[in-house]
């Protein structure tokens, strides 16, 4: 009570805020002013005021008298300390007006409250995309600089998001942490699960505007819509021949390198497409999977059911 009732002489003639002590408005002055007279001598960073300034020499010092009385870890400034502590309370003070959700930290509060006023502070000065939170904006940014500031230690390929680089280790890990229910094939990536479960659930959520046809992943109905555009941006360097899909054009280049990645194991005959490999290995299992439904003859490839039913259109019309 002695602070709302203590004598305030001094009164900042920018924004009218009163003071009890000369020097208390000297330091609030400064935020006007931009005035920054305490500098760092590791690394000349400056600061408004002193106490500022001490706080930051701690991060060169490693200092840190603020200690946990629970876990032991220690804090150069108190007020982590205070927020660490939420952890171990569970104390969450920070409520949202709207659906009454609580935050241990007031930062918290407020990201949460953009999602019911929609307000996004942050925009980029390229595209002018606005944001909700500047570390959306700074993973954005990297778009159009191409930064990939995260590199795998084993590949060294390099990713835009940490995210990214977490999920892509997980090819060198081996880890699959994500479950099928119905099928327990495990999955990298959640994503991976949801596009797999579709499988189960007979879903296909992506459906053509010109023909209507559905698919169950994105990637599918894009390749699918050149069908009706007629694009062919893949072009083969060597005869210039072009193909709706990049799969097509690498399976191509194999006529013209000679590549034959498909080894039989029975006879180590290769090939330069799977498919052709698969038709191959009925050679060895005698699988005739091919049946004629007119007189039920079996074939071990499809073109010789196709000569076969000939016979059959050839009775008919006689």
């Amino acid at each position: 009570m002695g602070k709302h009732k203590e004598h305030k002489p001094y009164e900042c003639s920018e924004c009218l805020k009163c003071f009890s002590k000369k020097r208390n408005l000297v330091s609030h002055a400064r935020v006007h002013t931009g005035h920054k007279p305490y500098q760092c001598n590791e690394c000349l960073k400056c600061f408004s005021i002193k106490g500022s300034l001490v706080k930051h020499m701690r991060q060169h010092t490693g200092n840190k008298p603020y200690q946990c009385s629970e876990c032991l870890k220690c804090f150069s400034e108190k007020s982590n300390l205070v927020k660490h502590m939420r952890q171990h309370t569970g104390n969450k003070p920070y409520q949202c007006s709207e659906c009454l959700k609580c935050f241990s930290e007031k930062s918290n509060l407020v990201k949460h409250m953009r999602q019911h006023t929609g307000n996004k502070p942050y925009q980029c000065s390229e595209c002018l995309k606005c944001f909700s939170e500047k570390s959306n904006l700074v993973k954005h940014i990297r778009v159009h600089t191409g930064d990939k500031p995260y590199q795998c230690s084993e590949c060294l390929k390099c990713f835009s998001g940490k995210s990214s680089l977490v999920r892509h280790m997980r090819v060198h890990a081996g880890d699959k942490p994500y479950q099928c229910s119905e099928c327990l094939k495990c999955f990298n990536h959640t994503s991976s699960l949801v596009t797999h479960m579709r499988l189960h659930t007979g879903d296909k959520p992506y459906r053509c505007s010109e023909c209507l046809k559905c698919f169950n992943k994105k990637c599918n109905l894009v390749t699918h819509m050149r069908v009706h555009t007629g694009d062919k941006s893949y072009q083969c360097s060597e005869c210039l021949k072009c193909f709706n899909q990049k799969c097509n054009l690498v399976t191509h280049m194999r006529v013209h390198t000679g590549d034959k990645p498909y080894q039989c194991s029975e006879c180590l005959k290769c090939f330069n497409q799977k498919s052709s490999l698969v038709t191959h290995m009925i050679v060895h299992t005698g699988d005739k999977p091919y049946q004629c439904s007119e007189c039920l003859k079996c074939f071990n490839q499809k073109n010789n059911l196709v000569r076969h039913t000939q016979v059959h259109s050839r009775d008919k019309t006689c």
